[in-house]
Parts: C-alpha cells; sequence; structure tokens
C-alpha cells in the first residue's frame, strides 16, 4: 500500500528534531542531578573545619598563628595586656616588642606626635610573659637631631641607642627620612671603633627590628636617597654577629648569633632557623652546631646554612637572619608581596680578603600556598661594591627533598631570591553539554547561511540581510567559543613543588610575582566580546525591522536601511570593544597584568570584578549595560508584535481555526528565538540559593548553545523550499534502495486551494506572515511593496 511505501518526510523532520532535542534535555537534567548530587556531599579535607583559632591559618599541616597568639590552634595567647605606669598606659604589647604608649609629645616639641615612653613585654626564665620597666623619651630630641650628636666620640651611646629606639616604636609612622637618619645612627654605635656597651647594642638589634617593620615603600625611598647608610648598618652588623659568644639575641624580625670554630674534629658549623608558630622570629627558633659535618634538616627546618671551615684558619664564626630584604633594596629585584624573603649571613673572623670558607644552604620557600605556587629561584649573595644581588661563586644545588639548595664558595650576606606565579583554579573543559549545544548551532546556523544565499532566486526574493548577519555572528562566537574560551596556561600550570622548579638556571629573577602573559587569550576575549555584543547588537536590529514591516506596514522603510544598520550592527561593537581595551591599557599600561584587568586568567573571558570594584568594571559598562539595554527594547517589541499582529483575533479565520492558532504559536517562537528574547535566562543565574542557580544555568545552557539549532528549525527546516529539496534527496537515496518508489506533495492539493484562497482575501495578513513562515507562502505570491522598495532586505 502507498501508506506502508511513503515516508512523509514532515513526519521524519519532527521526529529527528524532537530526538536532538531530548537528547540535549536528557543531558541537562543528566548534569542538573550529578551536580545537585555531588553539592549535597560534603567534601572530606584534611584540615579540621575552624581548626585554627584567632586568625590563624592552615599551612603544610600546621597552623601559622598572628603575632599574638600561639599553640598548636592558636589558642595561647603570647602577649602583655593593656597596662598602666604612673601616668603612662599602654596597649595590648606582644612579646619580644616594645609598646609605644598612647602619651604622645606636645606639638610645641621637636618630637611632636610620638610617644613620650616605651614598655617590652617579654618572657622570664621561666618562660612567663612579663611586662618590663617603663622607658621615658625626651620629647625635644628626634631622629634628626640624634644624627648630629652622633657624630661627636664622647657622647656615651647608651642613652642615644634608647631615644632611637623609643623613636621608631611605631613603625607605620616613619618616613624615609626618619628611616635614613635612624640607619646612620645604628651603624655608629654598632661601630666596633666606639667601643659602645653591649646594652646599647641590644638595644639596638631592637630598633633595626622596628625598622624592618616599616613599609617596603619607605625603604625604597629611603634607599634611593642615600644607600650607602644601609651598607654601612649590614657591615657593622655582620662585624657584631662574631661578638656575642654563646647566647644568640633573636627578635621579630633579626635573630644574631655566634659560634667559635673547632681546630679540629668539625668540618664546619652548622645553622639551623627552626619553623616557629608565627611569621616572627622568636627566641629558641636559632640554634648552631660547631660539630657539624653537613646538613641534617627535617620538615620543622624553615632554613639551614653549612659553613665549611677546613680550608680557613678562622676561630670563630657569627650569623644574622634578617626577617625580610627591606635592608637589602636591590636595583635587579622587585618584591611586591609580603611572601618572606629571609636573609641569612655567615661571616669568619679572618680579614675581609679571606671569607673563603663555602657555605653549603637549604632554604624552604614560605609564601601563601592556597593562592601562589613557586616558579624560579636564584641562589644570590649580597654584592656590597655593586649594591646589589649578584650570583659570582653560587650555583643551584640539588640539597633535599623539599629544600631549596645553594652553594657558594665564599661568605657574605646570601639569600634565595624566589619568584612566585599566581595560582589560578582553571575550570574543567566544556561538558558534553556545551559542546553537543554548540555543535548543533554551528551546524544549524551554517546550512541556514548557505540556505539564505543559495536560494535566494528560487524563493524569488533577495536575502534576508539581518538574519544571515545575525547567523554569521552567531556563528563566528560559537566557532571561538569552543576553541578558545578555555585559556593555554591551563595546559602549563605546575604544582609548583620544589621538584618541578628548574634546579640548573641560576637567573636572578625581575620581580617576586610572575605573570604568564597570554595574548593569545586576550585576543580571544575581545574577539568573543566583540561577536556576542554584535550577535546582541543583530537581535536589536531585527526587532526594529520587524516592527518597521509588521507594525508600520503603510510606510516604506528609511532609506539606506541596510547600510545604516550593517553600520549600526558591527560598527557599534567594535567601537565598545576597541574603547574598552583602549581606556584599560591607557589606565594599567605600567603594570605588567594590565590584560587581567580586562579578561580573567581561568578563561578568556572579560573579568569579573570584585563586589567593591563593579561600578568600575569593563564587564558592566561594556557588556552587561548595553545587553540589557537591547533586551528590554527587544522584550518591548516583541510584546507589541504579539499584541497587535500575531495574536489579534480576526473573525476571518474562524474556518481555519486551529490552523491559524498552531502558525501564531510558531510565528511567536520564531520571533521569541531570533530576538534572544531567552538571554533573560541569565539573570535569573544571579539567584543566592546554589540549588536554584544551577538549575538555571543548565536551562540557560541549553536555550542558548542551542539558540542556533532553534533558529535552523524555524527559518530553514520550515520553509517549503527546503522540505521540497529535503525530499528530493530523500528520493534520491530511496531510489538506489528500492523501498520507496515516489513521495507525495508536501501540502496536500485541497489545503493549497484552501490557504491560496485564504490568502488572496487578507492581502495585509499575507504581507506580515510571509516574513515571518515562509512555508506558508505560495510559489506565486508576488513580494510585497516593501520588498520590492528594498530588494536587499
Amino acid at each position: 500500500m502507498a501508506s506502508c511505501r511513503v515516508c512523509d518526510l514532515k513526519v521524519l523532520v519532527a521526529i529527528v528534531c524532537g530526538l536532538l532535542t531530548a537528547i540535549v534535555l536528557g543531558l541537562g537534567v543528566w548534569r542538573i542531578t550529578v551536580r545537585i548530587h555531588r553539592g549535597t556531599t560534603i567534601p572530606t579535607s584534611s584540615t579540621p573545619i575552624a581548626f585554627c583559632r584567632n586568625g590563624g591559618t592552615w599551612d603544610n599541616g600546621r597552623c601559622i598563628c598572628p603575632e599574638d597568639w600561639k599553640g598548636l590552634r592558636c589558642t595561647v595567647a603570647n602577649f602583655c595586656e593593656n597596662s598602666t605606669y604612673e601616668s603612662f598606659t599602654f596597649p595590648r604589647i606582644s612579646v619580644g616588642r616594645y609598646g609605644p604608649s598612647f602619651q604622645t609629645c606636645d606639638n610645641s616639641t621637636l618630637n611632636a606626635g610620638n610617644p613620650m615612653a616605651t614598655r617590652l613585654c617579654s618572657l622570664n626564665e621561666n618562660g612567663e610573659i612579663e611586662l618590663q620597666k617603663v622607658t621615658i623619651g625626651n620629647c625635644n630630641e628626634n631622629l634628626e637631631t640624634l644624627e648630629q650628636q652622633i657624630g661627636n666620640t664622647s657622647i656615651q651611646l647608651s642613652n642615644i641607642s634608647m631615644e632611637v629606639q623609643i623613636l621608631t616604636s611605631n613603625a607605620s609612622k616613619l618616613t624615609p627620612e626618619n628611616i635614613t637618619s635612624a640607619t646612620r645612627v645604628l651603624g655608629q654605635i654598632f661601630n666596633t671603633s666606639r667601643n659602645d656597651s653591649s646594652e646599647a647594642k641590644l638595644v639596638a638589634v631592637t630598633t633595626v627590628s622596628q625598622l624592618l617593620d616599616a613599609s617596603e615603600d619607605v625603604f625604597q625611598e629611603a634607599a634611593a636617597t642615600d644607600d650607602a647608610a644601609f651598607e654601612t648598618l649590614i657591615e657593622q652588623i655582620e662585624t657584631y654577629s662574631l661578638s656575642l659568644g654563646s647566647e644568640p639575641v633573636v627578635k621579630p624580625n633579626i635573630a644574631i648569633q655566634s659560634g667559635d670554630i673547632p681546630s679540629e674534629g668539625s668540618t664546619g658549623v652548622l645553622f639551623t632557623v627552626q619553623k616557629g608558630a608565627s611569621e616572627s622570629l622568636i627566641s629558641g627558633s636559632t640554634s648552631i652546631s660547631t660539630s657539624a659535618d653537613g646538613l641534617n634538616a627535617d620538615e620543622q627546618t624553615e632554613l639551614q646554612v653549612f659553613l665549611n671551615t677546613s680550608a680557613s684558619n678562622a676561630k670563630s664564626c657569627g650569623f644574622v637572619v634578617y626577617q625580610n630584604n627591606k635592608l637589602f633594596q636591590s636595583k635587579t629585584f622587585t618584591t611586591t608581596s609580603n611572601f618572606s624573603q629571609k636573609i641569612v649571613s655567615s661571616t669568619i673572623d679572618a680579614n675581609k680578603e679571606d671569607q673563603s670558607g663555602s657555605v653549603t644552604m637549604v632554604f624552604n620557600p614560605k609564601n601563601n600556598r592556597q593562592g601562589f605556587q613557586l616558579h624560579s629561584y636564584a641562589c644570590v649573595y649580597w654584592n656590597l661594591s655593586k649594591k646589589d644581588w649578584d650570583t659570582y661563586g653560587c650555583h643551584k644545588d640539588e640539597g633535599l627533598d623539599g629544600f631549596l639548595g645553594c652553594h657558594c664558595n665564599h661568605t657574605t650576606s646570601f639569600a634565595v631570591l624566589m619568584s612566585f606565579k599566581k595560582y589560578h583554579k582553571y575550570p574543567e573543559s566544556l561538558d558534553i553539554l556545551s559542546i553537543v549545544g554548540c555543535a548543533l548551532s554551528i551546524t544549524g546556523l551554517a546550512v541556514t547561511i548557505v540556505f539564505q544565499i543559495v536560494t535566494r532566486k528560487v524563493r524569488k526574493t533577495s536575502i534576508t540581510w539581518v538574519l544571515v548577519s545575525l547567523c554569521t555572528s552567531m556563528l563566528i562566537f560559537n566557532l571561538l567559543f569552543v576553541s578558545g574560551i578555555e585559556n593555554p596556561n591551563k595546559n602549563s600550570e605546575t604544582s609548583g613543588s620544589v621538584s618541578t622548579v628548574d634546579s640548573n638556571n641560576n637567573e636572578i629573577p625581575r620581580q617576586d610575582i610572575v605573570f604568564s602573559s597570554n595574548p593569545t587569550c586576550t585576543v580571544f576575549a575581545a574577539l568573543l566580546h566583540y561577536f556576542l555584543l554584535g550577535t546582541f547588537m543583530w537581535t536589536g536590529l531585527s526587532a526594529a525591522q520587524l516592527y518597521f514591516l509588521l507594525i508600520r506596514t503603510m510606510k516604506p522603510l528609511p532609506p539606506r536601511f541596510i547600510l545604516f544598520i550593517s553600520l549600526i550592527g558591527w560598527g557599534v561593537p567594535a567601537v565598545v570593544v576597541a574603547l574598552t581595551v583602549g581606556i584599560i591599557f591607557s589606565q594599567y599600561k605600567d603594570d605588567p597584568e594590565w590584560e587581567l584587568h580586562y579578561r580573567q586568567e581561568q578563561i578568556c573571558w572579560l573579568a569579573v570584578p570584585e563586589s567593591t570594584g563593579l561600578l568600575a568594571s569593563p564587564l558592566l559598562w561594556s557588556f552587561i549595560v548595553p545587553v540589557t539595554i537591547i533586551l528590554i527594547s527587544n522584550i518591548v517589541i516583541f510584546v507589541i508584535i504579539v499584541v497587535k499582529v500575531l495574536w489579534k483575533n480576526n473573525q476571518n479565520l474562524t474556518s481555519t481555526k486551529k490552523s491559524s492558532s498552531l502558525k501564531k504559536i510558531l510565528s511567536t517562537l520564531s520571533i521569541v528565538v531570533v530576538l534572544g528574547i531567552t538571554w533573560i535566562l541569565s539573570y535569573l543565574m544571579l539567584i543566592e540559593d546554589d540549588d536554584i542557580r544551577i538549575i538555571f544555568s543548565y536551562i540557560f545552557c541549553l536555550f542558548n548553545t542551542t539558540q542556533g539549532l532553534q533558529i535552523f528549525i524555524v527559518y530553514t527546516v520550515r520553509t517549503k523550499i527546503f522540505q521540497s529539496e529535503a525530499s528530493k534527496v530523500l528520493k534520491l537515496l530511496s531510489s538506489s534502495t528500492g523501498t520507496v518508489k515516489s513521495l507525495p506533495p508536501m501540502i496536500p492539493l485541497r489545503l493549497r486551494v484552501r490557504m491560496y484562497n485564504m490568502l488572496r482575501s487578507l492581502p495585509a495578513l499575507n504581507e506580515r506572515f510571509r516574513l515571518l513562515e515562509p512555508s506558508l507562502v505560495n510559489n506565486e505570491t508576488t513580494l510585497s511593496e516593501s520588498d520590492q522598495e528594498n530588494p536587499s532586505i
């Protein structure tokens, strides 16, 4: 029978489209179910929740406590409470530090605004926290006057040392001039030719520690004025490190220790700094062994230095550890982070020209491992003649597991200059839902564009320029999205562990934070920005064209309409993208990471700002605002067309009510698709509830990744010409197999006659729906007046 031998192409197309939609929807439901299931599962963690208290942070298997706390969970107090002594009151003071009094010098004095007294909080012999006596300063002395007095060799330096300590107790108020004056005074206090008391030098060590609390910017400005004072202070502290005997001096930012070198039975001296519960150096964190044969660092070691003295006749040695490198202002290495870049100095009591002892060191890098990872390092020493870091005589050594190793053939101030790279959590690759949706859209858009161009003469009308432009912009965006949304840096990401760092190249890094520039990702972000903004622009122009053709049917389109909308559709997005990139580059051109003010590092798309920087973000002004305006205007025009044209009651259509209702629904859906109304779902993704946001995210993905497929179905598959050509192809394929002899016409003759009579009786309605429903128009229907006046639309 004919019904058994003939396949209805329309039913076949509907089944295929239905299957594709069901597959995409099924993938979406599956992904939503998996995501919700994962979200309800509590992730396991090796760190107990809220284990570290009082601001402590978990790092490398232990709590790193603020300076005021200590202990396993940062619950043990490490400070002296607020106190009062006579007329002076003091705030809470951390152990090992001097606290300034609330009372300050009068405005009429030289030391106006600075504290009148300081008080030390320390540990006694039993390890108990106690406050020391109050030290009262002289309000008529400041650092500049003390600097003038220091040149007088007859003056005892004990009082000057105490005054400098009081004047530098509040590091946040120190200026570059204060830093310069204080270092000059301290250099004279440590000068062995002055033969000053050991108490004055101990107080000077405290002052150096206080100075190292000042900001990096202040030190940079001070060094630009007079870096000779820094060099003098460094040299004098190295000399002072030989004279302490067996008692170390440990302050929060500096530790100094001496040791005797045995004449025989040992090849060298081992100096070790242990990890503490806080970022500061504490008493007992340093140790020295004069009978060592090599390194023996363990997991609690932060740095270790083995001084090989077998080839030297030295009898004593000294070590100095600086908590940071602020006294070592380099012209080649710039620091922008607060990561610990410890400096260690080793000195022997031979003359300066005979610092022949070799040094082997291991460093355990300390940084914010949650946000940064080790990128590279260099083994260097401080060249006093160059006043900068140098690698001469130093090279990288394999060292121990988990440590950065260095070896130098001389003694002086050493450091491991480390550079870090920001750690970015790159997203997973596009899931199957996005890939399938984009693939279907790309195929549908490509076929639609070819169909619009190839069938121009057959359809007896010109190319729908707005539709072709919309499809072209959307097609290119989808291609760029699939091929370039992922940052190529994702594939080059390393673990940042010591074992992955190059151990051969000993080149000094330029700065401590390294940014991996990726111009390719920036270009992709700009192109995605342009074509997605262009897609929305063309949806807005489609809405404007429909408004002119369906609402203002009696008026012709504006002159040169095609040229005008082409300039808007392709030109406005280009201007917006160019202005955005130009403004950001002009503002941040001196910043090596200026690209990240425009795009993200995780993906090649516009940067998502923090909550405090939303109003100044490019994402807001160059994308969200224009897209929102376009969507609002599209929705307004959509409502007008639906109310006044598509769903307007017409008594003449009651005889074909069922067909007319179906036609209205399809026409409404076709406008929804071409105007991008479904993009309003993106605003529902801002809901705070995670489960609801995930659901809307996948609904948004389903509707918008398949927008190209929807356009293909509505504007290509449903046209009579496409169905006729597809029927011919199926005939050709079926004839080769002999299964199908002939296919009936797509539209029964009786239905053709009824449609023809209806369209003749309603010419205005014919003109309106012909623009939306090309499949329902007879081949013999003539062009409308608007098409005749604008043959390129």
